[in-house]
């Protein structure tokens, strides 16, 4: 580190001090970047690997969405109650009763049932992303086991989840109820 004095007397001024501190810096800051480099191509140092996180968050949403597509959610409800609102509108109080269960109750089965089918797709896309992921991250990098085992509990539930809705749907499973 040199510094400067007036004609080499070994005594500083104010502003030369000041001169000779941002000297100082700046002269610190052009070796670092110099220092980070060399350590990093050190032998026997490893390059940084990723954490996982996005998997692991990832795999929490698989198995997060699965779980609502049980229950078919806040949206499946809304869209449910919509359709029976709708349905109550459509139908005057002549129609008859089949007619009345059929657009009363059955339009909000069957907007359960979708909305429910549709988080269990959701569930199905995010767990096997998350499983797939590995296959195009880091060679040699594994998986964490926890990952793996949270993503496919996610995907487990999404196939529950899809089969559920499509039988009922499909009114295979709890069907409307027969008029006559």
């Amino acid at each position: 580190m040199a510094t400067k004095t007036a004609e080499g007397a070994g005594t500083e001024t104010g502003a030369q001090h000041d001169e000779t501190v941002a000297e100082t810096a700046v002269t610190e800051e052009a070796q670092a970047p110099e220092q980070h480099e060399s350590d990093a191509e050190a032998p026997g140092t490893e390059p940084r690997r990723p954490s996982g996180v996005g998997q692991g968050a990832g795999a929490v949403v698989s198995a997060a969405l699965g779980l609502v597509s049980l229950n078919g959610g806040w949206v499946g409800t809304v869209a449910s109650a919509r359709a029976q609102l709708m349905g109550q509108l459509k139908t005057s109080s002549q129609a008859g009763v089949a007619q009345q269960i059929k657009a009363v109750y059955g339009d909000a089965w069957h907007a359960t049932a979708l909305w429910a089918g549709l988080f269990a797709v959701a569930a199905l896309v995010v767990g096997v992303a998350v499983l797939a992921r590995p296959a195009f991250g880091a060679p040699g990098r594994p998986q964490a086991p926890w990952i793996k085992s949270v993503a496919w509990g996610g995907v487990a539930l999404g196939v529950v989840g899809l089969l559920l809705a499509a039988l009922k749907y499909s009114d295979a499973l709890l069907g409307l109820p027969s008029v006559g």
